[in-house]
This record gives C-alpha cells, structure tokens and sequence, in this order.
C-alpha cells in the first residue's frame, strides 16, 4: 500500500510491531538512513528474498528506498510472500522531511 509521508509517519507512530525497512544499496544507506530503520537492498536478488523470508510475517513493515519505487516493488514482493502489512513511503528519502541518521 502507497502512503503519503505523512500518513507513513503517523501510522508508523501509532503502532509498537512495526520494522522500518530500507531497500537501498550500502552507498545510497551511507548518506543516511531513517532512525531505527534495517537495510535490506533489493538489488541483491535472491538474498534480498531470502532475508525478507526470514521476517516476521505479524510485523508491520514500512518500507522506503530513495524516491519510491524501489520500495513499491519490495512491498509487492513482500505481499506475494505472505506479508500482508507493507506500506511504501512514496516520495522516499527525496521527501523525506523527519529524522536521519
């Protein structure tokens, strides 16, 4: 599901089970990174699979890359398997106003 940055922030602050997730490359994550966020690049092919298999299917995840459409596709990925609580930040981290670290 796309949400707007402030709808992603505010749902995320509403709700304890929930994983910040980042699907860019090492370099891209170097520049910065939402707080408390867990990197997993989508561009690994199949150990980006494979990782996300080993999350926690009852989490909620919100997941970002650098403009958005990174992120769409890992939350279709992640609804193909199994996940039925993926949020893509649209705009990502070019529009991201809130915290990094």
């Amino acid at each position: 599901m796309n949400l707007s940055q402030e709808d992603w922030v505010a749902q995320l602050e509403s709700d304890e089970n929930v994983v910040i997730l980042d699907v860019r490359t090492e370099d891209e994550v170097n520049e910065g990174m939402i707080p408390k966020a867990i990197n997993i690049d989508i561009h690994r092919g199949q150990d980006f699979i494979t990782e996300i298999e080993a999350l926690d299917r009852d989490k909620k995840y919100y997941v970002y890359c650098r403009s958005g459409a990174r992120s769409g596709k890992a939350c279709e990925i992640m609804n193909e398997l199994g996940f039925d609580h993926a949020y893509n930040l649209v705009g990502g981290m070019l529009e991201w106003n809130g915290e990094v670290e």
